[in-house]
């Protein structure tokens, strides 16, 4: 029986990981093939936004899911301490006295080999099986290879892989960035980016895409122009353009829900309701909204709060507030009089569009014989006073 172990922080687990396991399930054929995230590395310290060891594991199992015959194994995560590899084989020589057991490890894993807590023993029970460019011409992997063999006695082999050309260092560096979706795999990425791992910023372009299926068709040039006109006066404003970005392509995702839905989310959320609000359904998709980004996206408090109150505004509200509340009003597919006065003066002076924007919003809503949310006219009031 042979028993693949192939370990490792796997902090994020990326596509690198998961073809270099295909690689060893492809050309090594395991009987059985372990995949052991650790609890606490060895060699290294986590960083300090890494997530838990029960996340990773979790990453772990969606990462590898589609990889014939792999199984993720809890055993160094449950045994708690740091995950010296030759622990692990101590238990699984219990287990499989018989088993071959073959330790996976890259090309800078295998160089530092002799670093490694007990490392005779590990030669002495395990054959080593070395992920690396298919030419295998680098003649220090092969002087290194040769010199175990000769003095130890070592049962080595190499396993043909072309390596992703970027470490998990990188890769955490770019998600903190807004980039690296195309170097994880899909279920991972959008589990990091929904728990709030590794201060990851969504990528646009990812979180566009994620968004589409709940925007109706006419309501995508909406968000579109939302998203760019926040980004604008982010800009202007000093914010953060990428922050405003994010909210602005999410402030909409429930919109199209019908009434029934958008109560029925509001039950899930335990968003207590007024009766007003009730009675006026179109309003709840702000705070729907909100709530829905953040569980499916884990969206900041700052988002969460400018996509909450996108459509009635408030007292005393924040910068980022203010330029969502007014992007919705003045993105470029809007037509409407005074809209450009309006766009204007969101560049000029927050606070006095502000105000414009609250008052043109309550006549347009008393012209139709209905009366503005309460919300509103203490908004309007605040900004009126302070204006």
């Amino acid at each position: 029986m042979k028993i693949a172990i192939y370990g490792g922080s796997f902090n994020p687990p990326h596509i690198g990981h998961v073809e270099a396991a295909r690689s060893v399930a492809e050309q090594l054929r395991p009987d059985k093939f372990l995949i052991i995230p650790t609890n606490i590395p060895p060699h290294k310290e986590l960083e300090e936004n890494s997530p838990s060891p029960a996340q990773r594991l979790d990453f772990c199992r969606m990462a590898f899911a589609d990889i014939p015959g792999a199984e993720v194994s809890d055993m160094e995560i449950v045994r708690e301490g740091r995950s010296y590899t030759a622990d692990t084989v101590d238990i699984l020589r219990q287990t499989y006295p018989e088993a071959e057991l073959v330790i996976v490890m890259g090309t800078d894993m295998f160089l530092s080999f002799r670093t490694w807590y007990r490392y005779q023993y590990l030669l002495d029970s395990c054959t080593l099986a070395v992920l690396g460019r298919e030419e295998f011409d680098d003649r220090e992997i092969l002087a290194f290879k040769e010199e175990l063999e000769a003095e130890n006695g070592a049962k080595i082999v190499l396993v043909p892989h072309q390596p992703l050309p970027m470490s998990s260092t990188e890769i955490r560096q770019r998600l903190r960035m807004g980039l690296g979706a195309e170097l994880l795999p899909e279920s991972v990425y959008a589990a990091i980016i929904r728990q709030g791992c590794y201060d990851a910023k969504p990528e646009l372009t990812w979180l566009r895409e994620r968004t589409m299926p709940y925007l109706s068709a006419n309501r995508v040039a909406h968000v579109t122009g939302v998203e760019s006109q926040a980004v604008m006066l982010a800009m202007r404003w000093g914010e953060d353009p990428d922050t405003a970005a994010v909210a602005g392509i999410l402030h909409d995702i429930t919109k199209s829900f019908d009434a029934e839905k958008q109560l029925k989310l509001c039950d899930k959320y335990g968003i207590m309701l007024q009766d007003a609000e009730r009675e006026t359904p179109a309003l709840l998709h702000a705070r729907t909204g909100a709530a829905l980004a953040r569980e499916l996206f884990g969206v900041s408090d700052e988002i969460y709060s400018a996509i909450r109150w996108h459509t009635t505004g408030k007292p005393d509200m924040t910068t980022l507030e203010k330029i969502i509340y007014l992007a919705d009003f003045t993105e470029p597919t809007r037509d409407f009089d005074g809209v450009e006065e309006l766009r204007e003066l969101s560049f000029e002076d927050l606070d006095k569009a502000m105000a414009l924007g609250l008052r043109m919003s309550i006549e347009e809503i008393r012209a139709r014989g209905a009366e503005p949310f309460s919300d509103t006219l203490e908004a309007y009031e605040w900004f009126n006073r302070t204006e």
